[in-house]
This record gives C-alpha cells, sequence and structure tokens, in this order.
C-alpha cells in the first residue's frame, strides 16, 4: 500500500477559470474569480489523522461534486494587494521552471479556505479572505521530482486518470505527449483490479488530477500496490499519496500549466527535447 512521508516521495492574478460544479445550498465563501470551495467535513484545520484516513475511505467512489463541492464565477478580478507573495522571502530568487508571474497569472497559488494537516507544509500562508496560498516554489520542485520519477518507467507503464472537466483535455494532452495511458471522465471501477474486465490495465504508475475525484483510480491503485502521484489541493488528503504536487486542481489554467510543465520536464529528463507549448494544453471555455 502506498504511503507519504516529508520529503520528495511520499507520497496579476488576472483570470483564472474554474470548472463548472452542480447548484449547491447557500452562499459560497470564497469570493475571488472563479475559485472553488469544497464543503468536505474532514478538510478544516482540527482534522486529526483517524479522522482524516475516515473521511477518505467514505469519499471512495465518489466524484469531487458528490464530495460537496461549489464554484462562484465571476467577471472582475478581485483579491489582496499581496497576492505575489507565494513563497518564502529565502525562494524568491529560485530558479523556477517558469516565471513567478506566470505561476501567478494561473492561479497555481490559489488553495480553498480549507486546509488538512496533511497540506499544511506546502501552504504559505493565508490570505485576508480566508483562501490559503500554496508555495509555489514547492509546487515547481515537486513538478521536476515527479518528472524524474516518471522517467524511469516505460511510458506505457504509465497512467494518468483524471474525473475533472477542466483536467481532462490536459491529462489527455500530457498522455499523449509522453506517451503514457490516459483514463479521464469516470474512472470504471475493476480498471487495474479485475482482469475479467475487458478494459483491465496494470500500469507501473499512476497520476491523478485530484485525489478526491479520482478516488476510484486512487484506491485500485493502492490495493494493487502502485504508486500514486497526486496534484493535492490545501483541502485535500494525502493517506494514499506517494508523491505531492501542490496546486490549484481545480482551475482551468492552472492544471494546463502544471501538466504541461510536468509532460515537458519528463521529456526532458528522458532525453528528448521538449516542443509543447502551454496553449497545446489549455482547455477550451
Amino acid at each position: 500500500m502506498s504511503q507519504n512521508n516529508d520529503e520528495g516521495l511520499d507520497a496579476a492574478e488576472e483570470e483564472i477559470d474554474e470548472e463548472p460544479a452542480p447548484e449547491a445550498p447557500g452562499a459560497d465563501p470564497r469570493n475571488d474569480p472563479d475559485v472553488e470551495a469544497e464543503n468536505e467535513e474532514a478538510s478544516t484545520e482540527e482534522t486529526t489523522t483517524a479522522e482524516a484516513n475516515e473521511v477518505e475511505s467514505a469519499a471512495t467512489g465518489t466524484d469531487a461534486e458528490e464530495a460537496g463541492e461549489t464554484a462562484i464565477e465571476e467577471d472582475e478580478p478581485s483579491g489582496p494587494a499581496l497576492d505575489d507573495d507565494v513563497m518564502p522571502e529565502a525562494e524568491a530568487e529560485a530558479d523556477l521552471l517558469i516565471p513567478v508571474e506566470d505561476y501567478l497569472g494561473a492561479g497555481v497559488h490559489i488553495g480553498t479556505q480549507q486546509k488538512t494537516k496533511d497540506m499544511e507544509r506546502f501552504i504559505h500562508r493565508v490570505r485576508t479572505d480566508g483562501l490559503y496560498v500554496l508555495d509555489v516554489s514547492q509546487t515547481d520542485d515537486r513538478i521536476r521530482t515527479a518528472a524524474s520519477f516518471l522517467a524511469n518507467y516505460d511510458p506505457e507503464g504509465i497512467l494518468v486518470a483524471s474525473s475533472r472537466q477542466y483536467g481532462q483535455y490536459p491529462a489527455e494532452t500530457f498522455a499523449d505527449a509522453v506517451g503514457a495511458r490516459a483514463r479521464t471522465g469516470r474512472f470504471i471501477p475493476g480498471t487495474l483490479t479485475n482482469p475479467n474486465y475487458r478494459g483491465y490495465i496494470e500500469p507501473d504508475v499512476v497520476v491523478v488530477t485530484d485525489p478526491i475525484g479520482d478516488a476510484q483510480a486512487v484506491t485500485e491503485a493502492i490495493t494493487v500496490g502502485i504508486p500514486v502521484i497526486a496534484m493535492c489541493d490545501s483541502n485535500n488528503l494525502l493517506s494514499n499519496v506517494d508523491l505531492v504536487i501542490p496546486t490549484n486542481n481545480k482551475g482551468r489554467r492552472a492544471l494546463s500549466v502544471v501538466y504541461w510543465l510536468l509532460a515537458n520536464e519528463t521529456l526532458d529528463r528522458r532525453g528528448t527535447e521538449p516542443s509543447f507549448s502551454l496553449s497545446d494544453f489549455e482547455t477550451e471555455i
């Protein structure tokens, strides 16, 4: 079974496009452009490890919308002036894969108003509106780590799964770029565990867009002992994740940027010249 640890393997802001979600009762507390909030009970700061495991089990087989997710849409951007504070001062001169402004423009740093203890170490600060800000220097570093890890596998041994609407196109493009296989939309039970299912496959590593929405893929991967790389927001639980890429895993542009960088870095580590641009990964609205 997969385990996470605190090291490598463990497991402006202009317009941020968010994935549409079904209507939910009550007002959404996240008053930022196209940013999605999730009302998962286990995703509070007081979540204990035992409670987290129980909630993760309860979430298995459900998608993000079933987990109580809501979204808002606004035409005009807003937010604190300090949104460019997205990493520790000591990392300000870090040699990032792309300029920090590009991470900001895609909203990669924007978390939710909820956090788990698992994700605390990837959170830089909390904004005045209650949204947690992810440390983009760690996002950048984990993309490199994940790429190095994936480069060790045969391309066809890599499976990328995404149930999120805005994750599906970049996930499929990532698979095409690196020669991996993709399963987007609903993950059919038995894909990794039932040899009698005609769609049964035996990958060596699984990449998912969101451990909540992709719970079925994660559960089956750990059942058969396959490592899991996951893009995780501030409200995710990491008990079944081997390698975390901290990022806004709900935004259209954020997911496009992260999948694009992961593809190019994986190709680079294989000794192949990356030839994909960000526009190749961007989902049309």
